[in-house]
């Protein structure tokens, strides 16, 4: 059941927003919502349509995604249901019961993370599954499913890669936000897992000009390190290497690593961050699906409208193949998973996924792979 799964979806196919679920500013006047497609099977699929800003600016192009998603979809027999949340829990809470009502047996989205929230509690109460885009792992549950690219996970995939190179002492220098706390706990975590050891770590303030103490204790004890860990943006990053360059850190001794915020031009500009590692999806699937939606849209869609693409393929996957049962917590948690256009991922029965990344090596130009993503879990 699985396999056939994954390849149905992988055939009807041909990773800064949300970082960890800040709200965006309110829009004014709510966008009206519209049905795409004409199955039976209705799908709720809730999106800060007339949010402000790069909000509504993502939420169109995977609302144009997933229009998409449904005309590459041979036959698919489902009916969407598009609600504008207007960025708020209150307008997502409000867009879920309007979607419910009009007899939706699932929903996708919202994007933010008090909005899951929002949408989740509504939902729970009817029994009906929700796939959503947050990154914030803590707004997963049981019936509320993150399609998202949670850094949790690429977390797991560098440091495991590391040490199977041969890392086994980390130094990590973190953002003092909320995201670098959720990297850091799974940081811990994954290192001591693998038997590794972390023998320094600090966080940064978000202005540079103060970042200094933190990298000069780090420079202190890079000594005792095989690689250090730096999971931030391209806004900090070269910054902080070159600050660590600068205070004698041999960065052609130490391994340098990261996450996907990594994947970017500016770091890859960044010559002092040439050869550093990081994890993030195999872009080949990306690419493919960008030229068609330029095709189709005339503009490059945001880097998350895969994500709206694979969640209605998905569904549409799942309606031909399934029956009654098609969304049931043991259809939606198979252990084998599904292929989308980022690769292979899986539901697990908190909410969480897990998505099978690639490692690459930071050069001009952009990422070379070091490791390819597995085919499957």
């Amino acid at each position: 059941m699985a396999a056939a799964l994954s390849l149905l979806l992988a055939a009807c196919t041909g990773g800064a927003l949300d970082r960890l679920g800040g709200e965006p500013p309110p829009a004014a006047e709510p966008v009206q919502p519209a049905q795409i497609g004409a199955g039976q099977v209705r799908v709720g699929l809730i999106l800060p349509l007339s949010a402000q800003g790069n909000a509504g600016i993502a939420a169109t192009s995977m609302k144009n995604a997933a229009e998409m998603a449904l005309a590459e979809f041979k036959e698919p027999n489902i009916q969407l249901l598009v609600k504008d949340d207007g960025g708020t829990p209150q307008g997502a809470q409000a867009a879920a019961q309007q979607a419910l009502a009009e007899g939706a047996e699932i929903i996708i989205g919202p994007l933010f993370a008090q909005s899951v929230s929002a949408v989740g509690g509504v939902a729970r109460q009817r029994n009906i599954p929700v796939i959503a885009f947050s990154t914030d792992a803590s707004v997963a549950a049981r019936g509320v499913y993150l399609l998202s690219f949670l850094p949790e996970s690429d977390v797991k995939r560098i440091v495991d890669f590391a040490i199977s190179r041969g890392k086994r002492s980390f130094a990590a220098l973190l953002p003092d936000n909320a995201y670098g706390a959720v990297v850091e706990a799974a940081f811990q975590q994954e290192v001591a897992r693998r038997g590794g050891r972390v023998i320094a770590l600090e966080k940064y303030p978000l202005d540079p000009a103060r970042m200094g103490e933190a990298v000069r204790r780090i420079a202190q004890a890079s000594s005792r390190a095989d690689a250090i860990f730096i999971p931030d943006g391209a806004d900090a990053v070269p910054q902080v290497v070159q600050q660590l360059a600068a205070n004698n850190v041999n960065l052609k001794r130490v391994q340098l690593l990261g996450t996907g915020l990594w994947d970017e031009p500016r770091i890859f500009e960044t010559q002092a961050l040439a050869g550093g590692w990081y994890a993030a999806p195999d872009n080949a699937g990306f690419r493919s699906f960008a030229q068609r939606y330029r095709s189709r849209y005339g503009q490059d869609p945001v880097r998350t409208a895969t994500l709206a693409y694979d969640a209605v393929a998905l569904v549409a996957a799942l309606v031909k193949t399934q029956g009654a049962q098609r969304f049931s917590e043991q259809i939606l948690t198979n252990g084998s998973g599904f292929a989308g256009i980022d690769g292979v991922f899986r539901f697990k029965s908190d909410g969480t996924n897990e998505r099978g990344l690639a490692v690459l090596r930071v050069a001009p130009g952009g990422g070379q792979p070091v490791s390819p993503p597995p085919k499957a879990f």
